[in-house]
């Protein structure tokens, strides 16, 4: 019995190891709350919802499962080839044609494998981005559907990670560690056949260590999955203060804000920096740890393998031969080099794991505002719109819109004054339905909004506001918004029409001229003027400006005053303007203060009636006066 002692002591220490995972892993799952150890989507939820996007590829999976089989022959076979080798080598009628030909038949099966799996990785990278595109896409889409008020809570910089970073950290999924993981499963299970036939004994001894390799993976399945996380959220704060910061460049600067935002950027790339560590110390400790149970089943299949030759004696009744003892090391490696393999890709699957929940958790974010059950499209409207005792508060304690009713004429211009707060922007917001009201009504054309879609709703407007957004690309593409079914005469008569095209003009490459990041490389008023073009080209029924004269210089501001003036024959229009010199023509004029219409009418009739228009028309002249 003591001849065995060696084999229990081995067992003995990896049953100690074992205990002490378990019970740092009982340690983690009871204070996993304290410690932040959270976990919002099942791993076999995650997987499910994956495995839907690869559902139309099912016929690329297949093949490469085929060309799997004949890729692993070679793991299978090549022990009990080298092991005949050396049983032909050994004996005394040695011959050289046999082992050329025993050369000749691994070579062949060697060759047969490298084939299999060149054409494996090329299909497995075509289905995968066309997987991940399709992932993206979706989540793109989702995205675009959100409201503002989503838009306002959750940061670009997260948004941009979930559809590029975390996008590609899936693809990993479907590329690799999904196939992988099914080859070595396969490896796994042909080399354990191999070994059964060729010695029954040694096989049952390597076998004892597998239950050590399933509790090291599960418990550290739960270390991974944690560290994977935190390294998760650290890439989107980065990503996200990024995004931020290099957009508000111009007033860090502006206020000597450099070595603040520095430091504060040196803060996340260190907590950053810190859960890498962490993650890399998890793996640390489970790739070599399996790794020791491979060095300790070569201990002992060694240890009884000499026994067998110096004593000559048997294991459990087989006599170890040097044949069985070569084939048997090879499967002994190619056994665990799966498993350690293993340990890489479960590293992988979890990071693929993560992303994918994060990005599952933005495509499960219900929009605020969304098609009521059977919205119909819009059609051709008239113009005319209705507030009917409107309520609106962007939380439910502070009412912006108290009890607001008004009409407004099919071809009528109508402005909304008042002073900052009051609820103008709000009611232009209301219409368009980037939000919804909680109580009343608002009608176009005597229907209710909530009725119609929300895209044919929006098509029916033109937004002129106060900042700008131009797109990379150039003064055209920024005005036709990529619609190729616009001609150039169309875009040319836009801009003549709102006074665009005497700056456009003097361009070095008119309208093919480059706009660079947000617009930087045009003046503000040309922005607007872009804007204008922009709208008219759509030719909407209902056109909305939204402080559009504001911030620019007084040449520009007559450009835009005269393409107003010829702008509001169009249609239906609404506008919302503080210098009330540019609201004097218009056929209705609505006092807004504290989120209720105060006073409303024509530009003398307010004049006359002295009241709050009356008091900010005579303080913004005074106050021009004195400028002059």
């Amino acid at each position: 019995m003591h001849e065995y002692y060696p084999l229990l002591a081995v067992g003995a220490a990896a049953s100690v190891l074992a205990l002490i995972f378990i019970l740092a892993y009982i340690f983690m799952k009871d204070k996993k709350e304290a410690i932040g150890f959270d976990r919002n989507m099942k791993d076999s939820e995650i997987i499910k919802r994956l495995f839907a996007y690869a559902k139309p590829h099912v016929g690329s999976f297949a093949i490469v499962f085929l060309i799997m089989i004949f890729s692993i022959a070679y793991d299978i076979v090549s022990p009990l080839i080298i092991g005949r080798i050396t049983d032909i080598i050994k004996i005394e009628n040695f011959e050289m044609r046999r082992l050329f030909y025993t050369l000749g038949i691994y070579a062949g099966i060697l060759i047969v494998s490298l084939t299999c799996q060149y054409f494996q990785a090329i299909i497995l990278q075509k289905t995968g981005q066309k997987i991940i595109s399709a992932i993206r896409y979706d989540t793109f889409a989702h995205i675009e559907k959100l409201s503002h008020a989503q838009f306002s809570e959750i940061p670009t910089g997260k948004l941009v990670t979930r559809v590029t970073n975390d996008t590609n950290a899936v693809s990993m999924m479907f590329t690799n560690i999904f196939v992988n993981l099914t080859k070595n499963s396969l490896v796994i299970i042909g080399i354990l056949i191999a070994m059964f036939a060729l010695n029954i004994q040694l096989t049952l001894m390597v076998l004892c260590f597998v239950p050590y390799i399933v509790i090291f993976t599960f418990i550290f399945r739960k270390f991974s999955r944690k560290a994977y996380r935190k390294v998760k959220d650290g890439t989107t704060d980065i990503n996200t203060f990024l995004s931020e910061n290099l957009s508000g460049m111009k007033i860090i600067r502006v206020f000597d804000r450099k070595k603040q935002k520095m430091a504060e950027f040196d803060r996340k790339n260190n907590e950053l920096g810190a859960a890498k560590r962490r993650q890399i110390f998890v793996f640390g400790i489970f790739r070599p740890t399996i790794y020791m149970l491979y060095i300790a089943s070569v201990l002992c299949l060694l240890y009884l393998s000499a026994r067998s030759s110096i004593k000559d004696v048997s294991f459990l009744g087989q006599k170890i031969d040097s044949d069985v003892l070569v084939a048997f090391y090879l499967y002994v490696q190619k056994f665990f080099n799966p498993i350690q393999s293993l340990a890489e890709q479960f590293n992988w699957l979890q990071s693929a794991l993560a992303s994918a929940e994060k990005i599952f958790t933005i495509l499960d974010i219900d929009p605020g505002v969304k098609d009521d059950p059977g919205a119909v499209d819009i059609g051709d409207v008239n113009g005319s719109i209705e507030f009917d005792h409107v309520w609106f508060a962007y939380n439910e304690e502070n009412w912006i819109l108290k009890d607001v009713s008004f009409k407004v004429e099919a071809g009528q211009t109508v402005a909304f004054v008042g002073p900052t707060g009051a609820g103008k922007t709000t009611i232009l917001s209301l219409l368009c339905r980037n939000y919804d009201i909680q109580k009343g009504r608002i009608l176009i054309d005597g229907v209710d909004i909530r009725k119609y879609t929300i895209r044919s709703l929006r098509r029916q407007f033109g937004q002129m506001l106060q900042t700008v957004f131009l797109f990379s690309g150039t003064v055209k593409s920024n005005i036709v918004m990529r619609d190729d079914s616009i001609t150039d005469d169309d875009v040319k008569e836009a801009c003549r029409y709102v006074n665009a095209d005497k700056f456009i003009e003097r361009l070095p490459d008119g309208l093919d001229h480059e706009v660079r990041e947000d617009g930087n490389n045009f003046s503000a008023g040309q922005r607007q003027l872009i804007s204008f073009a922009r709208t008219i080209l759509f030719k909407p029924k209902i056109m909305i400006l939204d402080e559009a004269t504001a911030n620019i210089d007084t040449e520009t501001e007559v450009l835009i005053q005269d393409s107003l003036e010829r702008m509001m024959n169009i249609g239906t229009m609404l506008i919302v303007a503080h210098r009330l010199s540019t609201v004097q023509h218009c056929d209705n004029i609505i006092v807004l203060s504290d989120g209720r219409i105060e006073e409303q009418g024509s530009h003398d009739e307010l004049l006359s009636k002295r009241g709050r228009y009356y008091t900010l028309y005579t303080l913004q002249h005074h106050r021009q006066q004195l400028m002059s």
